[in-house]
């Protein structure tokens, strides 16, 4: 089975183009799905989390407040690796179960997506890597409609993230993302017939 890491900044259409792969018949698989499933209540990531960052960051009803947890981490790089070393392992244990059952079934071809694939240092799990790109200034629009918060608020989410270029040299495929919904279309299905993974007309 072909694995295809496919990956990005905050914000550059990640899960755009995965919607677009799954409406082809690709499964997708995706690292930040397998991140609320690693921290379900009741679960010993949830309970390291509390542990370190304390109780507010969980709801009344035992869930994580992602928010109130993003607040932190997204402001202070310590506490972020404190987070990743909790929930990478968690997450990776996850996904080679669902990888593995993706080729028992026969699939062909299957997409990991994670936002932090190559700063995770979770390559290994892929064959090759696919890369979202957008430009800073898009990202920063993006994140700021989006999530409805500052400037400022924007910058230091993008800032914890590996920089848009050179996350791009990592890409054995860039797939453009600055333009519109009907062009990243065009692009992707392109991709797709290219490398094989579709059928052509």
């Amino acid at each position: 089975m072909r694995i295809i890491g496919l990956t990005g900044g905050i914000a550059s259409g990640k899960s755009a183009v995965a919607e677009l792969m799954t409406a082809a018949g690709i499964p997708v698989i995706d690292a930040d799905q397998l991140s609320r499933e690693a921290v379900l209540p009741g679960s010993t990531p949830l309970a390291f989390i509390a542990e370190t960052f304390g109780n507010s960051v969980i709801d009344t009803d035992g869930r994580l407040n992602r928010e109130a947890l993003a607040r932190i981490v997204f402001s202070d790089e310590p506490s972020r690796k404190r987070l990743e070393a909790i929930l990478h392992p968690a997450i990776k244990s996850l996904a080679e179960q669902k990888l593995a059952d993706l080729q028992r079934s026969g699939a062909p071809a299957a997409i990991y997506m994670a936002a932090l694939l190559i700063e995770a240092g979770a390559t290994d799990r892929v064959d090759e890597i696919w890369v979202v790109y957008t430009d800073p200034e898009t990202q920063l629009g993006r994140i700021q409609k989006r999530d409805g918060v500052s400037r400022e608020n924007a910058l230091k989410r993008v800032a914890a993230q590996m920089p848009m270029d050179e996350k791009a040299a990592c890409g054995r495929i860039v797939i453009d993302n600055c333009g519109t919904l009907d062009e990243l279309k065009e692009k992707v299905a392109a991709v797709l017939i290219k490398e094989k993974i579709v059928p052509g007309n």
